[in-house]
């Protein structure tokens, strides 16, 4: 039961750090660009449906979706104050605008939040699953986040197939130029992919702040996690950076249950590095080709 649990837990985790990696390949494929916000935008999805749903009394599926709502407007900020100017000048200085603009917003979520953690509530995490009188360990929200993970995963493969925004955006990943004088507005396209990104940080943090104390830093770990994860599957690849975080998740939560929670992160980096230094282009990343 102990296997059980810790895999039920590990995948949970590990859809939290593919959704998260999901948005830095999102941003990465279209503008070849990366939100190093990402894990403040997980917090605010995480602090603003815990402020609306607990402090205010909204009931909880407007707060979540008011929340959500307020992360894709951040995404819209981080790409229009921290990357676009920076971009349009060729310099390379969004990211480090982009990591200094999510250490504002954590700071001032600090501010209004408080330091304290807090937790929230919810029916799905409350009573631990129990099959024919054995308890299996985990909660019904554990069991819920890799179902939402990768359903998520593959309407963002869906909409990016056959819907025209995503036919927009793979034509502005395969040559800008001719996208523009094709009349595709690319640099909305662009914002889009950055609001994209930070709607799926908020929705991890909405699934996960049951789980875990909601705190004004808590999305640093998570975000430096999920940057390892879009590394280790290929930056370039939507499936294998979901996979990846599955499989950082298993790893993780294994080493926590057989080894103790001291060992976790050195033993889950030192995976990475090992697995990079086999495959530097990540699991199922391409080599980059040069012209010479």
């Amino acid at each position: 039961m102990l296997l059980l649990s810790a895999l039920v837990t590990g995948l949970g985790l590990g859809s939290m750090y593919g959704l998260m990696a999901l948005g830095f390949h999102v941003t990465y494929a279209v503008s070849g660009t990366v939100n190093f916000a990402q894990g403040s935008a997980m917090m605010l999805g995480a602090v603003a449906t815990f402020m609306l749903a607990q402090a205010a009394g909204w009931p909880m599926p407007l707060a979540i979706f008011t929340a959500l709502l307020l992360c894709a407007a951040y995404g819209l900020v981080v790409e229009r104050l921290a990357v676009r100017p920076f971009a349009d000048r060729g310099s390379n200085a969004w990211l480090m605008a982009t990591v200094a603009l999510g250490i504002l917003v954590d700071n001032l979520a600090m501010f209004v939040f408080g330091k304290e953690p807090r937790r929230l509530a919810s029916p799905l995490a409350t009573t631990p699953v129990d099959i024919g009188g054995v308890g299996l360990g985990v909660y019904p929200l554990q069991l819920v986040i890799p179902v939402v993970g990768i359903a998520l995963a593959a309407a963002l493969h869906w909409l990016s197939r056959h819907t025209r925004w995503g036919t927009g955006m793979l034509a502005v990943v395969q040559n800008r130029d001719a996208a523009r004088l094709m009349g595709i507005p690319v640099r909305t396209v662009v914002a889009a992919t950055y609001a994209v990104s930070a709607l799926l940080a908020g929705i991890a943090g909405v699934l996960i702040a049951p789980l875990v104390n909601v705190n004004a830093d808590m999305g640093t770990l998570f975000g430096l996690k999920a940057f390892a994860v879009a590394i280790l599957g290929g930056i370039g690849s939507a499936w294998g950076v979901v996979f990846a975080g599955l499989l950082f998740g298993v790893i993780e939560a294994l080493v926590t249950a057989s080894l103790g929670s001291a060992y976790t992160q050195i033993v889950s980096f030192a995976l990475v590095i090992l697995m990079l230094a086999w495959r530097p282009s990540g699991l199922f990343g391409r080599p980059e080709v040069r012209k010479v």
